[in-house]
């Protein structure tokens, strides 16, 4: 699995020389993120059903027309498969903040899934709005504390600008 350890060994490899001092800088900074990253994982995981909940119930409230007859939503069916969905690129997002790094959302959840969408008719500008609702509706102190919330919201970016 990629992470920033192995993404600077593997380049510094890829290079033909040591990880340089920037390169151990990096690992270093990331390290001492750990802390925050756990502890928004854990705040995710222990409301994993409610994020996921409202960030679906957000989306169709958005997109209300995904609920006619031939769109995404227009059986219960699909709309389960929707927020199951969801629930997976929140569960990579917590996987993410574990390893510190964008690997599962890469292997797991962005590869091919524009071309997947494209080919059942999937918007994906639904997905990004789910996912922009849980990073907008993130409150510091409330939710977590500043730092994990900057850890948190960062990986929801990079999701969002994956699928955009």
């Amino acid at each position: 699995m990629k992470s920033v350890i192995t993404t600077v060994i593997s380049a510094a490899d890829a290079a033909g020389r040591f990880p340089s001092n920037s390169d151990l800088e990096s690992i270093q900074g990331n390290i001492q993120r750990s802390a925050a990253r756990l502890e928004a994982a854990e705040k995710l995981a222990g409301n994993h059903e409610a994020v996921v909940k409202e960030a679906g119930d957000a989306c169709f409230a958005k997109y209300t027309y995904l609920k006619n007859p031939g769109e995404a939503g227009e059986n219960q069916e699909k709309i389960n498969k929707c927020y199951r969905d969801i629930d997976h690129y929140m569960r990579l997002v917590n996987y993410c903040l574990v390893v510190g790094g964008t690997g599962p959302l890469d292997e797991w959840g962005i590869a091919g899934a524009r071309e997947v969408y494209r080919s059942l008719n999937l918007p994906t500008s639904a997905y990004v709005a789910s996912v922009a609702y849980t990073r907008d509706r993130l409150c510091v102190p409330r939710d977590m504390s500043a730092q994990a919330g900057v850890e948190f919201s960062a990986y929801l970016d990079y999701l969002i600008n994956a699928l955009s």
